[in-house]
Formats: structure tokens, sequence, C-alpha cells
């Protein structure tokens, strides 16, 4: 994404709608794919209801196409059999989400993530 791009995307981000802060924690864990392009995630519950109205707050402000939404948090490429025996029945302490993140991926260029801007939630 270039500067104007970048730009607009932040305008777009400024206008979402921000409640109250969101209380999460991970539980439990699954794989989507198979073999070397599986990827092995951690479930995430709580005050899914405000996480999805973020989300999809998120989403209307960028004119995005709505798709399913499943909140997760990826743990590794390419599936573990230990490591996804690890995630059945954990459950992990909560946290408080205060804020929301625009984070640009660099993955292509070798790897890592870079946080933009971000923007306070309420409450």
């Amino acid at each position: 994404m270039d500067d104007s791009g970048r730009a607009g995307v932040e305008r777009a981000l400024e206008r979402v709608p921000r409640a109250g802060k969101i209380s999460l924690h991970l539980a439990g864990g699954g794989e989507f794919g198979r073999g070397r392009s599986a990827v092995l995630w951690a479930g995430v519950q709580g005050d899914l209801t405000a996480l999805t109205d973020l989300h999809d707050a998120v989403a209307d402000a960028l004119g995005a196409e709505p798709r399913p939404f499943t909140p997760h948090l990826t743990v590794a490429y390419a599936g573990g059999g230990a490591l996804r025996a690890a995630l059945d029945g954990y459950v992990g302490p909560e946290w408080t989400v205060d804020e929301f993140a625009l984070v640009r991926s660099h993955h292509p260029d070798g790897g890592g993530y870079e946080t933009l801007n971000s923007w306070p939630l309420g409450g």
C-alpha cells in the first residue's frame, strides 16, 4: 500500500465507532489446511459480540466484502501434532483489548509485521 492508499485507510478507520474495551482469552485450537500449508491456531473466546461488532465496523469503513469472521490467533504454520495436542483443553488468562491497529505484513520481504497506526477503544 502506498502512502496515499494508507492515508485513505487511516481516514476510514478514524471514523470507526469505538465502544468500550473488550475482554478476551485464548481457549482450544485447531488447524486450517493440511500438511505444509496447515495453519495452527488458538481459539479466541470472551466478549465475541463486541469483537465481531468492531470487526464489522472496520470492514464497513473500508468497504470490504462481508465474509465469515473466525476469531483466532495464528500460532504456527505447518501444523505439529504435539503443539496441536497442547492446545486441546487449553484456557488462557483473560486480557483486555484497548485498541485496534493498522498493521503491515512484511512476509513477502522476509517476515514480520509493522504497526502503522492504532486507535484506542472507549470505556
